[in-house]
Order: structure tokens, then C-alpha cells, then sequence
């Protein structure tokens, strides 16, 4: 009887290690700044990003649209010549009303609320 309570705690613990965060997605509206990148979400669903060192500002900034599922955000980038839209996935470890981090490919993103 020991064993099989042991067997499932630890099915429970794996389980409860893969759950993946859900993020309140009104926390990630507003402007956020990594340097000199600025990446702004739009409560539609919508938003551009811009980076200050290519002498870009927010005026002249690419559009995107996201969604967030759970702890993945997902950033639809249009590119500048042609229709073609690029998806790019990213798994939220932080959101606060002052701090979004997400990671990618092993690399990791921070931004600050401006």
C-alpha cells in the first residue's frame, strides 16, 4: 500500500511540474523596453515593435498581432516586403505589471513596462 501512494505522489508531482502558468494577458497592454528595443501590446490584440539604435521610432514601427495561451505568447510579425507573416513562439516565465521575460531557442528576453 506504501509503494502504491508513493507511485502516485510522485505521477502527481510530474504532472503538477508540467502544468504550464497561465499569465493575465491585461498585464502584458502597454509599452515595454529591452535597451533600445521597444515592443508595444495593444489590448485587440494587436502591436508594433521599433528599435531606437536603427533610428526607428514608434511612428515608423513594424506592426505585429500576439496571443497568449497559457505561458506561450505568440508574436504574428509582418514583414516589410510582401504579405508573408512569421509566427514566433515564446514561453512567458515572467509577467508583472513592471517586468515581462520570456524566453526562446534557449535565449532569454527581458523588458521592462515604460
Amino acid at each position: 500500500m506504501k509503494k502504491i501512494i508513493i507511485a502516485i505522489s510522485a505521477v502527481l508531482l510530474i504532472v503538477a511540474g508540467c502544468t504550464k502558468k497561465n499569465f493575465d494577458k491585461t498585464l502584458l497592454y502597454g509599452t515595454w523596453a529591452s535597451g533600445t528595443y521597444h515592443e508595444k501590446y495593444i489590448s485587440t490584440g494587436s502591436g508594433y515593435y521599433w528599435d531606437t539604435a536603427e533610428d526607428v521610432n514608434e511612428s515608423e514601427a513594424q506592426s505585429f498581432t500576439w496571443e497568449i495561451e497559457g505561458d506561450l505568447l505568440t508574436l504574428y510579425k509582418q514583414h516589410e516586403v510582401g504579405a508573408a507573416v512569421s509566427p514566433e513562439l515564446f514561453t512567458i516565465t515572467t509577467l508583472t505589471e513592471t517586468t515581462l521575460i520570456y524566453e526562446a531557442s534557449g535565449k532569454t528576453y527581458s523588458y521592462k513596462k515604460q
